[in-house]
């Protein structure tokens, strides 16, 4: 009976490493791709929490030195930040509270830098319009409505959609083209229901055009 059994286990034994032959290596390389994304997986959870500890410390120091007006000490942290959280959410609010700081320091050109960056880093098509904004009117300021308009030739989130025709109406003023600008801002007093106080800036540009909306409903008298 002993025999028997010794004659099955070897059988059985023949067959395990003929199947182990066909697949083994299969199986390793398996194993092995299965191992390296968990500890993939795993730095890259790190890396995401350093990132995020990181971020939120210089975002604490930036606020601190803007706060002070401390000018030199913004543009370090600034660029420490770009530099090793740069892909972070807080880099990116970031990104406006320096460009703001800047600009209120007299600094239209690093300003206009670190809304740039923002738009070519972001993802985030609510804050990359605040940055298309901005980065028009600070186009605008400089006298070059050309490159205003270039800031705004893109699809906003409907949210946005009034800001941007009202933006672009301004520019297309400064180029004397008022038939177009007048088209955008008649765009940007449909879309901004919900916005009473910019509605009535809108029909008072309409209005220096020769062109009278109705008045909007929080500007009408309430009856007595």
């Amino acid at each position: 009976m002993a025999k028997q059994l010794d004659l099955e286990e070897q059988e059985q034994l023949a067959q395990l490493k003929h199947w182990w032959s066909k697949n083994g290596n299969a199986i390793t390389w398996l194993l092995i791709v299965v191992l390296a994304a968990f500890a993939g997986w795993n730095g890259w959870q790190y890396w995401e929490r350093k990132t995020a500890l990181q971020a939120a410390a210089l975002y604490d120091e930036l606020e601190r030195a803007v706060s002070s007006r401390d000018g030199e000490r913004i543009q370090r942290v600034w660029a420490d930040m770009q530099a090793n959280a740069g892909s972070s959410a807080q880099a990116h609010q970031a990104a406006l509270l320096v460009a703001r700081a800047l600009f209120d320091d007299g600094k239209a050109a690093e300003s206009k830098a670190a809304l740039s960056w923002l738009v070519a880093e972001s993802k985030d098509t609510a804050i990359t319009s605040v940055a298309r904004l901005r980065l028009a009117a600070l186009e605008m300021d400089a006298a070059a409505p050309d490159a205003a308009l270039k800031w705004l030739e893109v699809t906003p989130p409907a949210d946005f959609a009034g800001l941007f025709a009202d933006r672009r109406g301004d520019a297309l003023m400064l180029q004397d083209q008022r038939e177009l600008a007048r088209a955008e801002y008649e765009r940007a007093h449909a879309a901004l229901t919900d916005s009473p106080d910019y509605r009535r800036l809108v029909e008072a540009k309409l209005a220096a055009l020769g062109v009278n909306m109705a008045p909007s409903p929080a500007t009408q008298e309430t009856p007595r």
